[in-house]
């Protein structure tokens, strides 16, 4: 994740260096069993005063990335430096890619998916 900075009230936020987007998938198939996405920071990342109206969709796309299916999540007011979601266990109607997305203050940050195959 690149340093990115928003504003809040009028206060600058900085994300430093140091953070990491994480997507996990577990399941066969287009089963999926367990899926989740939230953000790492380590050393100076740490010390930051974490990610301030954040939320974490996921999205899922056919082969032809043509989007079927979005679980959009909640945003959240406070501020966190570990942001985190899960998401419920699933079969998906087709194969393609499974995705999550970090949006903050509005605007989406990272994403990172993952491919569904045989």
């Amino acid at each position: 994740m690149r340093t990115f900075e928003y504003s809040v009230g009028g206060v600058t936020m900085k994300i430093p260096t140091g953070c990491m987007f994480t997507h996990v998938i577990r399941g066969s198939g287009k089963k999926i069993t367990y899926q989740n996405a939230g953000v790492d920071c380590a050393f100076v990342g740490a010390l930051s005063s974490g990610f301030c109206n954040w939320r974490i969709d996921f999205t899922y796309s056919d082969t032809e990335n043509r989007l079927y299916r979005t679980s959009r999540g909640r945003t959240h007011t406070e501020c966190k430096i570990d942001p985190m979601r899960n998401n419920s266990p699933q079969t998906l109607p087709r194969y393609g890619k499974a995705c999550a997305h970090l949006s903050v203050s509005g605007a989406r940050r990272v994403t990172q998916c993952h491919h569904i195959t045989k």
